[in-house]
């Protein structure tokens, strides 16, 4: 909805897009590469470049993936097929329009009000869009209609054009060396932010970003201390009606900016006269802050620290294990354990009937929570048979952890094999030397442990890669050798003993912090 002329391009794209897709299906490869030009490699008939360009970034970019056309739906083809035809018929009955009914509105205000003294006094106008190929559009059939000094910028000519921007728009700078060599500037999105444009006050959208606070960025390049128009004047060019009715762009622009005027107060519209811009009393009254309940009980704690330092001290060095009898008619004959080891703690409240519930550091410290003057009285008699009830489940759950942690599936499926035996194919090379051999080997055991999740994927996708081309040899070994070496093959056994040393020493010693038993 940007412009006709952004549309006709976007369509030929889609199109061409879609073309190199069969193409590819009826070559038997599919490049998946969303930052290389698959599509214009695949149009242009240079698979064999574009291969040595996926094999070389392969490594290092984890969104490129080849695939044959097996792995898609039996009918994905046709399906396929079927689009391509649809928009070369689509792109055809659009390339015989030529007439433009957005440009000519804009030219029409161009000419009969936007940069009227009325209301613009510098007559400097700002244009803004999304798309660069709107600008480039503008920018070259504006001249055609109006007599003005347009400049045009993007993200390549930010930098090169950022003194001749600030000579021309920027009220801050001195006047000596104020310009009037452009009065219309047109940009996408890089001059939304970070530049003074204040000798203008009008402001023209010519498109609906998708991020609605765009457009409270681009307002702010005018709308600043120091601006020569005691107004800033925003037009907007709305979605169509069919367009707005598919995906609601106008609606979700309104909505956003409504959030902004309520949370922040705006006194002005932005957008559409549709904005409510009163505060909803938001600065007329002391806000009540939400209690975070836990920031709360710290800084109960830190109260405790400051204004009583030698009670914290005694509380800081009480023993471990730790225990109290108390009063509470509603947790009769409940206890609640906390149980920690080197990695993990856990409050487990064992109730009247012995089932067991693990809560939560808030659940817990709620019971725990006690006048300062309550006293303690007996353990009930079953406290010491649920500490040990509650020592028995922090265990168990130590344990279920540590059987999760160690279970390997050792069954090797198609893409592990398929690894493997590509793998087997480098060692059989005449030209593959000993250390070579030795991490291709340490790389077929950790695939047959499972030991990476995407060892095995990285050497398929380059097999796939490579495929029946002519490629040396070793090039591929040498590919192949930078795959391993990205994974720490080489300490594998070493890693495997010193885990075995800190589970067996540390996690099965549960310590007993603190139990109260409730009568």
């Amino acid at each position: 909805d940007s412009s006709f002329y952004a549309f006709k391009k976007s369509l030929h794209r889609f199109m061409m897009a879609t073309k190199a897709m069969v193409t590819m299906f009826e070559n038997g490869k599919i490049y998946i590469a969303p930052n290389l030009p698959v599509s214009d490699f695949t149009n242009e008939g240079t698979e064999a470049e574009l291969l040595e360009l996926i094999i070389e970034n392969s490594i290092e970019d984890p969104t490129i993936d080849i695939c044959e056309p097996d792995d898609f739906e039996y009918d994905f083809l046709s399906g396929l097929k079927n689009d391509y035809e649809l928009l070369k018929s689509l792109n055809k009955e659009w390339s015989k329009i030529e007439d433009d009914p957005k440009l000519e509105i804009f030219v029409d205000y161009l000419q009969n009000i936007l940069l009227k003294k009325k209301i613009n006094p510098t007559s400097k106008l700002i244009v803004f869009s999304e798309s660069k190929e709107t600008t480039d559009y503008l920018y070259r059939e504006l001249p055609k209609y109006i007599d003005e000094k347009i400049l045009m910028v993007d993200s390549k000519s930010r930098k090169e054009k950022m003194p001749i921007i600030r000579a021309n728009f920027d009220a801050n700078i001195l006047k000596s060396e104020q310009k009037n060599d452009f009065n219309i500037v047109i940009s996408t999105e890089v001059l939304a932010e970070g530049i003074n444009l204040h000798r203008a006050n009008v402001i023209v959208n010519y498109d609906t970003p998708w991020n609605s606070t765009r457009l409270m960025q681009r307002i702010g390049r005018v709308n600043r201390i120091g601006s020569v128009a005691k107004e800033v004047h925003v037009y907007n060019f709305y979605p169509t009606a069919k367009v707005n009715d598919d995906i609601e762009l106008e609606k979700k622009a309104i909505m956003k900016l409504q959030a902004f005027h309520a949370a922040l107060g705006e006194d002005s519209q932005i957008y559409s006269p549709d904005e409510e811009t009163e505060t909803f009393g938001l600065f007329d009254h002391e806000l009540e802050e939400e209690k975070d309940e836990k920031l709360a009980y710290l800084m109960m704690i830190r109260d405790i620290k400051e204004k009583n330092p030698t009670f914290f001290k005694q509380i800081k060095n009480m023993p471990m294990r730790a225990r109290v009898g108390r009063k509470n008619g509603d947790l009769n004959s409940s206890t609640i354990s906390f149980v920690k080891d080197a990695k993990r703690d856990a409050f487990i409240y064992i109730n009247s009937k012995d089932e067991i519930e693990e809560l939560t550091f808030l659940e817990t410290v709620k019971k725990f929570e006690a006048d300062a003057n309550e006293k303690g009285i007996p353990l009930h008699s079953k406290h010491h048979e649920q500490v040990k009830a509650a020592i028995q489940t922090f265990t168990d759950k130590i344990e279920e952890e540590k059987a999760k942690d160690k279970k390997v599936d050792v069954t090797q499926g198609p893409n592990e094999k398929r690894a493997i035996s590509y793998l087997d194919a480098m060692i059989n090379l005449p030209f593959t030397n000993d250390a070579e051999t030795e991490l291709i080997i340490k790389a077929k055991e950790a695939i047959r442990k499972g030991r990476f999740q995407n060892l095995q994927r990285d050497i398929n996708k380059l097999k796939r890669a490579v495929g029946k081309s002519p490629l040396n040899p070793v090039i591929i070994l040498e590919r192949i050798m930078a795959i391993l070496k990205s994974y720490p093959l080489v300490n594998e056994d070493v890693d495997e003993i010193e885990q075995v040393k800190v589970v067996t020493s540390k996690l099965l010693n549960p310590e007993i912090i603190i139990t109260e038993s409730f009568t």
